[in-house]
Parts: C-alpha cells; structure tokens; sequence
C-alpha cells in the first residue's frame, strides 16, 4: 500500500466522478439560460454566414431589377446619330414606363422609345453583345439585342396635319414651328421627292416621329409608303425618355422644347361649325331687331333723323 497525497481524476487525464460540477459542465446537454428573476431565457441564435445569405440577396436584387425595368424605368443605348444633337451617340438614356400603363399617351415635343412599327429597321446590322451584355439581357438590366427599338420627337399626335415645305419651318395645324434644337446646319425641311416635302393629318391612336438630325433621320417622313403610313401606333410606344443617364459628363433631362409650348392644337370640326354659326345667329338676331324697332316708328344706327 502506497501513501501519498490523492490525486483529483481530472488533475491526471482521467474522467471527472460523476458528481462532480465539471461532469454537469460538458456531459449534460446546454441548457436554457436562466435570469437572476428565475426566467428562462432563449439560448442566442447563430446568425447565417454571409455566404449562405448572398444567393438570397442576388435574387431579391434579379426580380426587384426585372420588376424596375418591367413597370418603371428602362435603359436604353443610343446607336446612331438622327438624334444628333439632342443624343449622342453612346449615350444611355433612361424610359419612363410608369406613365403609359396609367393611359398616359405621347405628347408633342417628348422624345420616346418605340418598337419597330413596320421594318423601319430591315437591313440595318445587329450589333452583337458581349458576354456581359447577354447577362444582363437575360436579367431585364439592358434590351435584348432581338429587340428593335427606335427613339424619335413626337412631332404631331392623333388629329394634328403636320406639314413640310421648301426648306420649313415645319408646321403643326397650320403654325410654324421654331425648332432650336434641330442640327446645326439642318433644315426642319429637307428637299427631296422621297418623303421631305409633305402634307399629312394623323390618325387617332398613331403618332407622327421626326429626328433631330433633319437630314440624317429614316422617321415618319420616309415611311409613308408602309402598312401605317409611317404613322407609329401608339401601342408601340416603350416610354418616354426623360434624362441622359450616361456618360456623367453628358447628364441631362430631356424637357419639352418651347416650340410646342404654344397652343397647337387642331380645332375639331363641331368647334369649326360653332365659331360659323355664331356670326350667322347674331347677323339674323340684328336684322330681326331692326325691323321690329322700324315697325315701332324708331330707327338705329347712324344717319340724320328727318
């Protein structure tokens, strides 16, 4: 029998005795936590890692993004010149589609977005995105490169004669318009047989679209031999483009222009028959009038009474 000091089990690697606080410590499943009011409180939770959570954030920030771009705004690449210098080309302008699903219609002077009317665009090259354009395609964040989409000035709207010629000024319902932001060096007119010099009254529910760039612009004017008669459905019509979004140095709104600021509005034929028949009733009104006063021995109007 051997003497000496008892060693704690613990103290040489061995399992702690079964009353002991450290066996209650590590064996025993963790239990609630208990305040000092004798409560029990819930263990915390772990949160998520950040890697866990990202796919979820990705796809709240894909169908928020398609949401945008379905109902609000859309951005769009300007690819050539007719809008010159209004748009540039490179430039991302951003489309209101809020207003239309609200019944809102193009007015005169906005600049708009609309799908292919009539193969305006047959025969012009497809320009082919990148991988990241293809992306972003597909998630609704750009056009897809299938989609053929033009933007032009709304120059008449249903019931508007929009009239060209000599070299302008471009008139709308008979009053000329002054249209500063036509290309330095254009004409509002062109003078051409092939769809500059015109005269044409828009149908209800079409607009009438011209370029910018007078003499650089395949718009209304030289589509008059298509199935709309280079008139573009109103139901084609994305939205109206209302800032310059990119390049930051080219940043601007897109305002109607002062020339449509004028009432330019078509008078309708039941107000054209009123403003004629109102001359006529007061012309009659008059005449009755003086023959009553004559056959009550009294006379009007000047001359010397005898």
């Amino acid at each position: 029998m051997t003497s000496g000091n008892a060693e704690d089990p613990a103290d040489r690697g061995g399992s702690p005795g079964p009353g002991s606080d450290a066996a209650s410590a590590t064996d025993a499943p963790r239990a609630a936590e208990t305040s000092d009011d004798g409560e029990e409180r819930e263990p915390p939770r772990q949160q998520r890692s950040f890697w866990k959570e990202l796919p979820l954030l990705i796809g709240i920030a894909l169908v928020l993004a398609l949401l945008i771009k379905t109902f609000l705004v859309q951005a769009f690449s300007i690819p050539s010149d007719s809008m010159q210098n209004t748009l540039q080309q490179g430039d991302r302008v951003l489309v209101d589609k809020l207003t239309p699903w609200f019944g809102s219609e193009p007015e005169r002077g906005e600049v708009v977005v609309f799908n292919d009317p009539a193969d305006w665009l047959i025969g012009e090259p497809t320009p082919e995105p990148n991988p990241v354009q293809r992306v972003l395609s597909w998630i609704g964040l750009m056009p897809s490169a299938d989609e053929k989409d033009l933007i032009k000035r709304v120059v008449g709207v249903g019931g508007d004669t929009i009239e060209c010629e000599g070299t302008g000024p471009l008139k709308v319902n008979g009053k000329a318009l002054d249209e500063s932001y036509v290309y330095a060096g254009n004409t509002p007119c062109s003078m051409d047989d092939h769809g500059g010099q015109f005269k044409v009254t828009v149908p209800e529910g079409k607009i009438w679209v011209m370029g910018d760039h007078r003499q650089n612009s395949l718009d209304s004017r030289y589509h008059q031999n298509d199935e709309n008669q280079g008139f573009v459905p109103v139901d084609k019509v994305v939205g109206r483009a209302i800032v310059i979004a990119w390049p930051p140095t080219r940043w601007a709104t897109l305002p109607v222009p002062d020339a449509f600021d004028q009432n330019l509005g078509a008078a309708a034929p039941g107000a054209l028959g009123l403003a004629g028949a109102v001359p006529l009733v007061l012309w009659r009104r008059r005449r009755l009038l003086g023959a009553g006063d004559a056959r009550n021995g009294r006379v009007t109007g000047s001359g010397t009474a005898r």
